[in-house]
């Protein structure tokens, strides 16, 4: 009976999401047509409102994220994290995403668990809604770490490309050719962008918040400098260069250094949990007591919250920025 229930309402949501999906696409479509084909059909609705725009924002793409993302000023955050993750993924998606793993979660754990922990199902629910940010956060993750690393070349490559005669926006519209994404993809853009008219401090600005690195904020703030003051641009490139490699360097000893720090910490979160799954099968009426007690409620929740900030403790000790 869970199971049938559980696979309705995920259908039901489903079906949902795909009707608001395709109704707002052609909506979208249909406004689109009306702006090319010079209807004044949006011009009459939307006559007391601000002049509508061709290229529409994510916000108004759907009904279970826009007022949510108004309120707490949400959108912008989303939409710079999904746009560092170098996926294609709207907001509203991603919002949908974990809608449908919070019901998932909770049907899949409403079924599995014996019905004494039933009430648990709710937190696994939670746990599992975070699933998709957590993975958008990892592929940035992984790919700010795979621009840093290819960044160093790029300028030197820049350096060799204006020794020879090369403009420096010649060199940034170079660098695509020679390297591989996610580096090429962002300059790419970035010459683009100044060659479609964009002023190019503005457009190398613009960079720096699509790649949030200490070293693109180094890269971007030594080339506006050299452009209001002069000097030679290539000599401070590889200069940077050799900086940015002796950084890597570095942050690469003290991983090394700090590796038992981070192995302790990682022990230490994990014998509880070991410790708490052998208990339960070799005594359950013991472990029984935290999920069915009140008193065991809270000392459960106490001892769970203890050890996450005792792990954050020992994480924030050996994170060293370089």
């Amino acid at each position: 009976m869970f199971l049938l229930i559980a696979i309705a309402v995920w259908a039901c949501a489903l079906v949902i999401w795909w009707l608001f999906s395709s109704a707002f696409r052609h909506s979208d479509m249909d406004r689109l047509k009306s702006r090319l084909l010079g209807s004044n059909k949006i011009k009459k609705t939307k006559a007391a409102g601000p002049a509508a725009s061709l290229i529409q924002s994510d916000e108004h793409n759907s009904l279970l994220s826009t007022k949510f993302f108004q309120r707490f000023q949400l959108q912008t955050k989303l939409e710079e994290l999904i746009e560092q993750a170098g996926m294609k993924w709207s907001t509203h998606r991603l919002v949908n995403m974990c809608l449908l793993s919070v019901v998932a979660g909770w049907a899949v754990a409403w079924l599995l668990l014996p019905g004494q922990f039933r009430r648990f199902s709710y937190l696994v629910a939670l746990a599992a809604g975070t699933l998709p940010i957590l993975y958008v956060v990892q592929k940035r993750k992984a790919r700010l770490f795979k621009f840093e690393e290819q960044f160093p070349e790029s300028l030197e490559f820049v350096a060799r490309s204006m020794r020879a005669g090369h403009a420096f926006s010649v060199s940034l519209e170079m660098i695509h050719r020679e390297f591989q994404e996610p580096l090429a993809g962002e300059f790419r853009r970035t010459f683009e962008e100044h060659n479609l008219g964009l002023p190019l401090d503005v457009a190398l600005q613009k960079l720096a918040v699509r790649v949030p690195s200490l070293d693109v904020h180094f890269f971007v703030s030594a080339v506006l400098l050299q452009k209001r003051t002069g000097g030679n641009l290539a000599e401070i490139l590889d200069k940077l260069a050799y900086v940015i490699r002796e950084r890597f360097k570095l942050r690469g000893r003290i991983r090394a250094i700090s590796a038992h720090g981070r192995m302790t910490g990682a022990a230490l979160t994990c014998i509880p949990i070991g410790v708490a799954v052998i208990m339960f099968y070799v005594n359950p009426e013991y472990v029984r007591f935290f999920f069915l007690d009140d008193v065991g409620n809270m000392m459960l929740g106490a001892a769970v919250a203890l050890q996450l900030i005792g792990y954050a403790v020992i994480k924030q000790i050996v994170k060293i920025e370089v």
